[in-house]
Order: structure tokens, then C-alpha cells, then sequence
């Protein structure tokens, strides 16, 4: 199986990276500088300046692009369209790195995370962004994507403990009533996706046992 890392340098993407190299996968690094991951093969482009042709042999395309000040946040939208275009038509699976801001807080689906009232008000430009760009993907049907949303607490430097809950659109917590997950954690369920690819054109959501 080969697998393109987009934005692999990112803390999440560095750690797709190592779960799937030590898996034994044919992993490419896609990185705008020096690549810093585990991965052997490399693929020096900017994610805009992606071609088809660029993305063609790769089973799996796993977009790990991440942006975070409000000028950037529309890149979210663009970025993931640029991917769909040119991954349109093709048997490439596309495999996101996602937000939690969008999951459901009720079984009508009328109420999501970021609607809270104790969501933090610094987060809620972002959970837009990202909310929005999930819902220009949904519209993709000539794509074969899977956005994966993380626990509510995502946390960059947390253990891992190799397990993990698959849920779906809705907020899953765990048996201690959490919604936690860590990035190591995350990468095990985003390569076991890669691998497995049970829930094409689908939003699912992982959180920790």
C-alpha cells in the first residue's frame, strides 16, 4: 500500500508518518522544506502546488494540513478542494485530518460541540473553518474521502496507549465519561483507516478507551 502524508512535518502528520512506517507501508513525506518525519521517500511541493499526475500512484492521499490564524482559515476550505480536484475521479482514497468543533451533541443532529456555551470562545473561528470546509466536502461525491474528527480534548504531546473507540458523527465518550485522544492515539486509527478504508464518503470521530 502506498500512502502520501500531506503536511507531514505537522506535529499530527510526523506522527501518521511514524505509525505507518513502522507498519511497514511504502509512506511519502509531502513537505514544503527539510523533510523532519520517519519517512524515506519524499516529495518536496507545496500542497496548492499538487498536481494529479503528482498523486496518481498513491493508494491513500492523508491530508494533515493544519492552519490556525484568521487570515489563514480559509485555506481549510481551498486546500481541501484543491486536494478533491485532483483526486476527482480516481480510486485515491482521501483520509482528513479533522475537527471536533463539528460533532453532533444530539441524536437530531441539530447541535454541535462548538455551539456550547462553555466551547471556548478563542476556538470557535477555527471550528467554523473546519466546519465548513466538512460541509463543502460532504458535497463530493466524485471523491472517495473519510473525515476523521478527534476527541474534544486533542492533546499534541499525550501518551500512547494503543487504543482506541471508533465512533461516528456524534460526541463519543469514553468509560470515564471523557473526550480525549491523543495525537500518537489518533495516528493509529488514522493508518488503521488507510488500511482497512470501511467508511468511504463518511465522517467518523475516534476518542481514547
Amino acid at each position: 500500500m502506498k500512502i502520501a502524508v500531506i503536511c507531514a512535518n505537522g506535529k499530527a502528520g510526523k506522527l501518521i508518518v511514524q505509525e505507518a512506517v513502522n507498519r511497514g507501508l511504502d509512506v511519502t513525506a509531502v513537505v514544503r522544506s527539510d523533510n523532519t518525519t520517519a519517512a524515506q521517500k519524499v516529495l518536496k511541493k507545496d500542497l496548492f502546488d499538487l498536481t494529479a499526475a503528482d498523486v496518481k500512484d498513491f493508494d491513500v492521499v492523508i491530508d494533515a494540513f493544519g492552519a490556525w490564524t484568521e487570515d489563514t482559515l480559509p485555506l481549510h476550505s481551498t486546500s481541501l478542494k484543491h486536494l478533491c480536484d485532483i483526486l476527482s475521479g480516481t480510486d485515491t482514497r482521501l483520509l482528513v485530518v479533522g475537527g471536533a468543533g463539528s460533532l453532533y451533541v444530539n441524536p437530531e443532529h441539530t447541535m454541535c460541540v462548538a455551539d456550547g456555551p462553555d466551547f471556548p470562545a478563542i476556538f470557535k473561528p477555527l471550528a467554523a473553518a473546519m466546519a465548513k470546509a466538512l460541509d463543502e466536502l460532504r458535497q463530493r461525491t466524485d471523491v472517495k474521502w473519510t473525515y476523521i474528527s478527534p476527541a474534544g480534548d486533542f492533546q499534541a504531546e499525550g501518551e500512547r496507549t494503543g487504543k482506541y473507540i471508533l465512533g461516528g458523527e456524534e460526541l463519543t465518550l469514553n468509560s470515564k465519561g471523557e473526550s480525549i485522544i491523543s495525537y500518537a492515539d489518533y495516528a493509529i486509527a488514522m493508518v488503521d483507516e488507510a488500511i482497512k478504508g470501511n467508511n468511504i464518503q463518511k465522517r467518523i470521530s475516534v476518542v481514547r478507551e
